[in-house]
Formats: structure tokens, sequence, C-alpha cells
């Protein structure tokens, strides 16, 4: 792989990463409810699950659900329905935010299995994955070799990129103490989620 080609791989990934997606809304919505403690768990989890579908694309999986449209369906309902379900709990919380005890609200081990099932449950993902990648292998060289390259480019932005968000949202998060305020943001990404959902319910396979 040239350097040109990683380049141009950079800027592709890194404007992926900075669209607002399932994982940026629930890296800030959990940034905001759990503090950053919470955040960094968070994006962990969703970089286990970009992982994932980095491997699965790599062995040829992400060809083979990119080919089907019944894997893509069940995936795709699958994520949406989860997606909405977190908008639905996120919109029904209420109360101010207790700064001091963030780190207890909710486990961290929970927070990372949540963003995991984020990102494993989006079927956009893997297709793009499946889809983009080829587009940077040189044929001629060690294949195994470019995938690793493009994979931890992945991973390592999307990593600053979420810090960037996790960030963002606990500093909005000294400002928001009184309860209406806090309903407000929750109905806020409650909503974000939702919609989320609904885009990737009614997503078509191209």
């Amino acid at each position: 792989m040239t350097l040109d080609w990683w380049l141009t791989y950079l800027l592709t990934t890194s404007i992926l990463s900075l669209s607002p997606g399932s994982g940026a809304i629930n890296t800030m919505s959990t940034g905001i409810s759990h503090g950053y403690r919470g955040a960094v768990a968070s994006i962990a989890g969703l970089q286990l699950g970009l992982a994932i579908h980095i491997v699965l694309v790599g062995i040829g999986l992400g060809a083979l659900i990119s080919s089907s449209l019944m894997a893509f369906e069940i995936l795709k309902w699958l994520g949406a329905a989860y997606l909405i379900w977190l908008g639905i709990c996120q919109w029904r919380s209420a109360g101010a935010i207790d700064l001091n005890a963030l780190a207890s609200s909710m486990p961290r081990r929970r927070l990372f299995k949540r963003a995991i099932l984020v990102n494993l449950t989006n079927p956009k993902s893997i297709v793009f994955l499946a889809a983009l990648f080829p587009q940077f292998i040189i044929p001629h060289q060690p294949q195994a070799a470019q995938y690793v390259v493009l994979g931890v480019t992945t991973v390592v932005v999307d990593i600053i990129v979420m810090i960037g968000y996790a960030t963002l949202a606990t500093r909005i998060a000294n400002w928001v103490k009184a309860p209406k305020q806090m309903q407000l943001l929750n109905r806020i990404f409650g909503s974000l989620f939702m919609l989320v959902g609904v885009l990737l319910a009614s997503a078509r396979k191209v």
C-alpha cells in the first residue's frame, strides 16, 4: 500500500467517524450521564465491536453479508430494534446529574457491553467496510498486512474522534445540573437514538 492510498483512506475513515452516528450518540450520551470514565468504557466497547466487523470483513464474511439480503435484513432489524430500545430508555430517564456519583450510576462493564452491541448490530458498518476495504487493497502485495493497516487505521481514528465526543459531552455535563435540563438532554439523545434506529430500519441494500 502506497502512502498516497493510505492518506486517502485516512481522510475517508475520518469523515466516516466524524459523521454523527450511533457510536457518536452513544458516546456523548454516556459521557453526559456517566462521566468520562463511563465514556471510556463505552468507547472501548465500540472499538471491540468495530474490530470484530473488521476481522469478519478480512476473512470474507463481510462480502457474504453484503451480498445476502436475508443476512442484511436480520442485522438491520436487530440493530434498529436495539437502538430504538436505547432511545426509549434514554427518553424516559429524568433527573439532575450528580457529578460525584457518575462513576457508580451504572457499572462500566455494562456500558462496555452495551457499546459492543451498538456497533455489532449496525449492518451498515460491516457492509461499508466490505465495500471500502477492497478499493484500497493492492492485489500484488500481501493482502493480510494491508487489511491490518486499514483496520488499525480505522480503529485509531475512531478512538480519537470518540474521545473528542466524550470530552465535549463531559464539559456539557458540568453545565447540566437542573432536573429539567437533564430531562431535555435525555429526550434529545433518546430521540437521536430512535432516529438512527428508524433510519437503520429504512435502509435498503444497494
